[in-house]
This record gives structure tokens, C-alpha cells and sequence, in this order.
């Protein structure tokens, strides 16, 4: 087993795998999932599960996928997956957005967290909106990441179960590239969360959302910079 892993990352290294889609039929699907999410080296690689079984689609969020559809699903979205999804963004990108993520969260953003954290979804999307288009370089995806984060809350609010997971879908291609901190916002912790909720949609589906457990639903993470010493 440890050689067949060490040779699927060799694969994966070496090819430059810029998006990695998994047979959910396969007996060591979750394996294989887990197993590029916890290497340094592929952890960044998007990953999709796909499978016809909802049950198999809802547990791959949990065991390292990014995205879970059906083959159908698949088919149709194959092209705007690959454009969106198998990024691969250039070193000098990637060293400016470490530039960006390293300064201060936007006045813009601050209100927009605050509100977003009291639940008004609706008003932090027009705030995140404004800053994501005004915003030149990569840190603007941390912007358009959470808007869409909560846009779908706000969708699962307004029992819309199809636009929620769509915006949650959406939102994987903006949150995957990121650091896991930046400009004090706890990424790893939003893409965790909205993970969870994705998940426990898939596995109520349309016609059990009222069932969903609202606590799944957190607010964002944020560590304001201290204060300088006097």
C-alpha cells in the first residue's frame, strides 16, 4: 500500500496535476483523497469525487475531496471546472499575494466580517463586492470567498438549497489557493467550515434542509492586529 500512495504522488509531482478527479467506485477512493490533502507537496491540488451514490458524494467533503458530483453533473460542468479549478498560479502571483495577505484587513472588509459574524449575509455581499472589484491583485479571491460564503448562508436562510450549494461549489476555486492566514482572516478555518456545511447538504439534500444543523454555520474568524505598545 505505502508503495502504490508513494507512486500515485510521483504521478501527481511529477505531471504538475493541476486537478485530480476520483473514481468514487474505487474501494481506496478516500485513501487516495486523504492522502494528497495531507502531503505538503499535492495538498493544494483540488480534488473531485465523483459518484452517482449521495451517501459516497457527501462523506468525500469530509475525507479530503474539494467538490463531489455526479457523473452527469461531471459531464456538464467539465469545462468550467477546468477553467476555474486547475489553476496553477505562477511564482511571482503567488509571492504577492504572501505580500498581500501579510497587510491589514481593509477597513471595507473589517464592516464586512462584522457583518457577516451578526448574520447579515445580504449587506456583507455589497461591502465584499465593492472591495473585491476595486482590488487589483490575488488577495481580492480572499474577498470573493467569503461574499460567496455567505451569500450561500444567506440562501440556506431563504430555504434555497440549490443556490446555497451552488455558492459553496463556487466558493472552493477562490478559497483553495489561499494561505491558510490572511491579513489576520483564519482561512483554514472558512474553508473547514464551509466544507462542513457543503457536506451536510449533500447528505440532506434538497428536500431535508430544514434538518440542516444551523450550529454547522460559524461565523468568520478574524484576529484584528494588537495595538502598538506604548
Amino acid at each position: 500500500m505505502l508503495n502504490a500512495t508513494q507512486h500515485f504522488f510521483d504521478i501527481l509531482i511529477e505531471r504538475r496535476a493541476a486537478l485530480l478527479f476520483v473514481d468514487g467506485r474505487l474501494d481506496n477512493w478516500r485513501a487516495l483523497a486523504l492522502a494528497a490533502k495531507t502531503s505538503a507537496a499535492t495538498r493544494r491540488i483540488p480534488i473531485c469525487l465523483v459518484s452517482d451514490a449521495s451517501d459516497v458524494r457527501a462523506d468525500a467533503i469530509l475525507n479530503g475531496a474539494d467538490l463531489a458530483l455526479s457523473w452527469i453533473e461531471l459531464r456538464a460542468q467539465l469545462n468550467t471546472l477546468a477553467r476555474d479549478l486547475a489553476r496553477a498560479p505562477d511564482a511571482a502571483t503567488m509571492a504577492q499575494l504572501a505580500c498581500e495577505c501579510a497587510d491589514a484587513l481593509p477597513r471595507l472588509a473589517v464592516e464586512g466580517v462584522a457583518l457577516f459574524n451578526r448574520g447579515e449575509y445580504y449587506r456583507q455581499h455589497d461591502l465584499f463586492e465593492e472591495l473585491w472589484m476595486a482590488t487589483p491583485g490575488p488577495v481580492r479571491d480572499l474577498y470573493r470567498a467569503i461574499l460567496q460564503v455567505g451569500v450561500a448562508y444567506y440562501q440556506i436562510e431563504r430555504g434555497n438549497f440549490r443556490g446555497a450549494l451552488k455558492m459553496l461549489q463556487r466558493s472552493v476555486q477562490w478559497l483553495h489557493p489561499l494561505p491558510d492566514s490572511c491579513q489576520g482572516i483564519d482561512v483554514a478555518a472558512l474553508r473547514r467550515d464551509s466544507y462542513a456545511v457543503r457536506s451536510a447538504l449533500q447528505r440532506l439534500g434538497p428536500d431535508r434542509l430544514d434538518e440542516l444543523d444551523r450550529d454547522l454555520i460559524k461565523q468568520v474568524r478574524w484576529e484584528a492586529p494588537h495595538a502598538p505598545s506604548t
